[in-house]
């Protein structure tokens, strides 16, 4: 079993005289409420040390003037010491990814288009690693296994008036740089319409291969479900969201799963039973399909079949081929309703991988529909319109099926302000057309 650390409430832990703490089971209590300003806790950093982060409590006295001043000071120099590893992290995730590419002509111009995308969405940037790094709504690197990056960034809703519907969101990364910071402006908006989300990181190749991410992915969605409520969530009301190869990912681990509860082998420690609704946005479903057209894209056939454990794996993580196999038909009938949304001009994962995985699950008589929408890219509907502001139609979409079956948190959506814009509409034109995704 995983452990967890104690929770410390000394406002001395910084101190070099202080180095020992306690493991505990992973069964210990939430986060004692002594220290009047803020709680501390040693969780595992991205790599194999252990480091120091701070969160604050759901709930806690009023503090003095005073010992505000002096906690907000120590929270700061906190943030920015976790800041520095985190940074590194996504250096070195971008390092390796040029590495298994490549420097051909292709990739040069790749990234230089990536370049100039990135700098026009730079003040969105800022302003969402402002709030992931220091608001106290947003609890980082949550353990939930055993394995490194076994961690999770968990957003909870401003209102605590009740449990929470969640959604387990699994980020996209090409399989080679998933983060799971890669999920903080979903995690931010959907925090604001009162939905829990908490953001599941995984080992990326060549950390790991295929197997090892699901098996991450179904251990992140495990603590969802068993440990949620002690954070405020509703564990009846779980849904499980993947985004490009994150959206894979989750898939595999949804019917993998099925597949062990319908007694096909394998132990279980959550049921998909548990979850509402799959959300798959921007994925792909069937690797028969996907390998010729990742090669022509720069993703090469030799990495991407070592992704995948070779050529003999590709239909063990082809959902969409799995759910044909008539011997599996006990549990395809334990799936959840599916929703896949997609754009229609996304050239990394084209939107017929949707539209195909939707008419496999109904053939075979598993709820699923594919919202496809039209000219937006694969980063449109998850990057550039949030960051639009007001209303963008798949996140409303996405929103009024979680709050589909709760009347007041339909009216609550109903007179919600529109979102603020985080980047000009010129730049946001700009990224559109230079996008290399």
């Amino acid at each position: 079993m995983p452990s967890h650390i104690l929770p410390v409430t000394n406002p001395n832990l910084h101190s070099s005289k202080q180095n020992s703490y306690l493991r505990i089971d992973p069964t210990t209590m939430p986060l004692k409420q002594d220290d009047p300003i803020t709680n501390t806790r040693l969780v595992s950093s991205p790599f194999e040390d252990e480091t120091i982060i701070s969160v604050r409590p759901l709930l806690s006295r009023t503090p003095s003037f005073a010992d505000e001043s002096i906690g907000q000071r120590q929270s700061l120099a906190r943030e920015v010491d976790h800041a520095a590893p985190e940074t590194f992290l996504l250096t070195r995730l971008s390092l390796k990814l040029l590495r298994y590419m490549g420097v051909g002509y292709r990739w040069i111009m790749r990234f230089l288009a990536l370049g100039c995308y990135s700098l026009m969405l730079f003040p969105g940037f800022i302003q969402v690693g402002y709030y992931y790094f220091f608001s106290g709504r947003v609890l980082r690197s949550i353990v939930y296994g055993d394995q490194p990056r076994n961690r999770l960034d968990l957003y909870l809703p401003k209102n605590t008036d009740g449990p929470k519907p969640v959604v387990a969101f699994v980020t996209g990364g090409a399989w080679i740089i998933g983060y799971k910071a890669w999920g903080s402006l979903l995690g931010q908006q959907l925090s604001e319409r009162d939905i829990m989300v908490a953001c599941i990181d995984y080992r990326n190749y060549p950390q790991g291969t295929m197997s090892n991410m699901v098996e991450d992915a179904s251990e992140g969605i495990s603590f969802v479900c068993n440990k949620i409520a002690e954070y405020g969530g509703d564990p009846n009301r779980v849904y499980l969201m993947g985004q490009s190869a994150g959206g894979h990912i989750a898939a595999c681990a949804l019917v993998e799963q099925a597949i062990k509860e319908a007694g096909e082998g394998g132990s279980t420690n959550w049921s998909v039973l548990q979850i509402k609704t799959y959300f798959g946005l921007s994925g792909g479903y069937n690797l028969f399909n996907l390998v010729d057209y990742f090669h022509s894209r720069g993703l090469y056939r030799s990495i991407f079949l070592s992704i995948m454990e070779g050529e003999e794996s590709l239909r063990r993580f082809s959902p969409e081929v799995i759910v044909q196999d008539p011997n599996l038909k006990k549990a395809v009938s334990l799936l959840p309703p599916i929703v896949l949304f997609h754009g229609t001009a996304d050239y990394s994962i084209p939107a017929d991988s949707s539209k195909s995985f939707a008419e496999t699950l109904q053939s075979v008589g598993v709820r699923a529909e594919s919202i496809l929408y039209e000219g937006k890219t694969h980063t449109d509907l998850f990057l550039q319109d949030p960051m639009r502001g007001g209303n963008d139609r798949m996140f409303e979409d996405l929103v009024s099926i979680i709050h589909s079956d709760d009347r007041e948190a339909q009216a609550k959506d109903e007179v919600a302000p529109p979102r603020r814009r985080l980047v000009p509409e010129f730049m946001l034109q700009l990224a559109h057309r230079v996008s290399p995704f």
